[in-house]
């Protein structure tokens, strides 16, 4: 393997120090091939070079690598929480990577005189306090309906509450208590909120026997009302608790994971235990499991101490270790994971370290753990089946297309379609989008916007020649001059004239415009000009009276129209490529619009901002430019507005 391989690079593993670290192997485009951890850094990176491992998976990558990084740390563990890190920030190509999600929703309570319950998603602070986090936005809004319920503390936004004169329709449902007007005492919501926050920490004999004391002492005192109310909360606590399954003497906080690997593909599905109320599922799936799985395996082969540790062998604990490793670096982690594998002993210890708390691994869980893993073993099972049959349906869905139109890729799943729709407002802030449908799904990290400038307002056909000439002028002359060169470089990927990175935008197999036989001629005129093929084209034409379904293909090359029936799987494609480029055109267009209009967002996209607050600042100061240009003490005069919204108010359109 070696001879394929700079003297350079050779020179640097036999340099490698014998201690623990990380280390990075990267192709000659720079892209990042894997990222590894290592005992002892000298024996695990030269076994990749000094053995040679056919056609597998790992000698194919190992084919590719012409650059390495290395760092060195104190411990193993060390090694992992790096590797893991770097995993998630650099998306090797041939580790196990979980891509990041939207960050987990938190139930806010406010600090106020009267603190009121709120849903939030962000960073948190100490300002506030928060519980959490939960696995779905749903799992927030049904705990803050339980809570009204049964605490009946308010929800409406602070401006909304300095300004109301009776109390809201939440009042008259039993949900809230009225402390706008003053229908209850500082004292009393205090102690509402606080048997809240420990019915969120699960303290819920805690709150059950607070309740009944109060109850009690009213009742002593003859204050027969209040007893009664304090009587209808624990009744109401009591069903919440009977209808919840909350194990009240057991686990608080636990986290379940069960990992299920089925077809190539991989789910890891979470269920959350907060406050002994399970909150719900969600469920992960990692890409690149087989190939990750084939290097893996090839490591342990060559393992440094000259064992092969059986259990290592496994995909599912492959996978759940990455998920661990790279799952809970940003989020908390619960005192105690139940597990449906059973991970390595040095991971534990390691996510541990970094959340600076002791955090217990169980995996043969029993009674109410082990139904909780059942039910996540289940679930992973089901979301797993869901994502098999849609890619089953998406596979087939790209073969119609594929043979309807007559296309060749060299591999259906690398079949590549990027697409193009130009939007405006009567030819105000022009844009242009373009998508792209690779491996059978929308790509939409490489979804690029285009500004048009410099044509006659309105030209839809000068605005696609403008995109299509910037998004392939560059390409189509790396393409050139890969064609006139024998070689692109030396084994160091470095040559006389170094070409332009067409990893990153490939040519692709089809590229449709979003229109007929005009945009298509104008798309021909730049493919002619750049002397790319003109086969690649295809107009998505609207059908007659525009209606969904009767879409007709246009090409540029001279063939005649398709027509490939409402119900093709093919044209189904197309249709959903198509509305993606318009949709995300449209979208880039009216936040182009807004800015320049008022140079930042729309009074309407502020939070506490509802129509009566708009048409009250909109006529005051004679419109939104006149709202833009106000001082925030100004803002603050209009009837409604207080100044902590004056202030945001101020900043949004700044």
């Amino acid at each position: 393997m070696s001879d394929v391989h700079s003297d350079q690079l050779l020179s640097e593993v036999a340099a490698l120090p014998q201690l623990p670290g990380v280390y990075r192997y990267f192709d000659a485009a720079g892209a990042v091939l894997y990222v590894g951890k290592a005992r002892n850094l000298k024996k695990r990176v030269a076994n990749y070079f000094q053995k040679s491992h056919g056609g597998t998976r790992i000698g194919h990558m190992i084919s590719k690598i012409v650059r390495m990084e290395t760092t060195v740390v104190r411990s193993e563990a060390e090694a992992l929480l790096l590797e893991n890190n770097l995993i998630k920030t650099l998306k090797p190509r041939y580790n196990i990577l979980f891509r990041d999600d939207k960050s987990y929703p938190y139930l806010k309570i406010a600090s106020h005189q009267f603190p009121r319950l709120a849903y939030y998603r962000g960073s948190v602070d100490k300002k506030h306090r928060y519980f959490g986090p939960y696995p779905s936005a749903w799992a927030v809004k049904e705990s803050i309906q339980l809570l009204q319920k049964v605490f009946k503390l308010r929800t409406c936004e602070d401006t909304v509450y300095a300004n109301r004169t009776r109390p809201c329709l939440l009042y008259q449902i039993k949900r809230c208590t009225g402390p706008c007007v003053g229908y209850i005492t500082p004292e009393a919501y205090a102690q509402d909120v606080a048997n809240a926050e420990a019915f969120l920490q699960g303290d819920t004999q805690l709150v059950l026997r607070t309740l009944e004391d109060r109850m009690t002492a009213h009742a002593e005192k003859l204050e027969f009302e209040q007893a009664a109310e304090l009587r209808n909360q624990m009744s109401a606590l009591s069903r919440v608790l009977h209808q919840q399954s909350i194990e009240i003497a057991s686990d608080k906080d636990v986290d379940i994971l069960a990992v299920k690997v089925q077809g190539g593909k991989a789910c890891v599905n979470l269920a959350m235990v907060r406050g002994g109320r399970h909150l719900g599922d969600r469920a992960y799936f990692p890409v690149h499991v087989e190939d990750a799985a084939q290097i893996r395996h090839g490591e342990l082969d060559d393992a440094e101490d000259g064992s092969k540790p059986a259990m290592a062998d496994a995909i599912e604990v492959q996978v759940l270790e990455a998920f661990i490793a790279q799952h809970y670096i940003d989020v908390p982690v619960p005192a105690t994971l139940v597990l449906s594998e059973q991970v390595s002993r040095e991971l534990i210890e390691a996510v541990s370290q970094q959340a600076g708390t002791r955090i217990t691994a169980v995996f043969q869980p029993h009674e109410q753990r082990r139904h909780w893993l059942e039910m996540a073993q289940t679930n992973a099972g089901l979301q797993l089946a869901r994502l098999l049959a849609e890619e089953g349906s998406q596979q087939a869905r790209t073969r119609a297309l594929v043979d309807a139109l007559e296309l060749a890729p060299d591999d259906l799943d690398s079949l590549r379609i990027e697409c193009f729709d130009i939007s405006h407002t009567a030819g105000e802030a022009t844009q242009a989008s373009c998508v792209v449908f690779e491996h059978h799904a929308m790509q939409n990290r490489e979804y690029r916007r285009y500004n048009i400038e410099g044509i006659t307002p309105g030209d839809d056909y000068a605005a696609m020649r403008q995109v299509l000439t910037r998004r392939y002028a560059r390409l189509a002359e790396a393409m050139a001059a890969e064609t006139d060169a024998p070689t692109a470089g030396d084994a160091n990927g470095v040559g006389a004239d170094a070409p332009v990175n067409t990893k990153a935008a490939r040519m692709p197999e089809l590229v449709l415009v979003d229109g007929g036989k005009g945009q298509v001629s104008m798309a021909r005129e730049v493919f002619s000009e750049l002397g790319l093929p003109l086969s690649l084209i295809v107009g998505v034409e609207k059908g007659e009276g525009r209606k969904v379904g009767l879409e007709e293909l246009v090409f540029a090359d001279g063939r005649d129209k398709v027509y490939l029936g409402r119900d093709s799987a093919a044209l189904m494609l197309v249709a959903q490529i198509r509305d993606e480029a318009h949709r995300f055109a449209i979208t880039g267009m009216r936040a182009k619009r807004a800015k320049v209009r008022v140079g930042g967002s729309q009074l309407e996209d502020i939070p506490g901002i509802g129509p009566k607050r708009r048409a009250r600042l909109l006529q005051r100061f004679g419109g939104i430019r006149g709202v833009a240009s106000a001082s925030v003490e100004d803002i603050a005069s209009v009837d409604g507005i207080a100044a902590d919204l004056a202030e945001e108010i101020y900043r949004a359109l700044h």
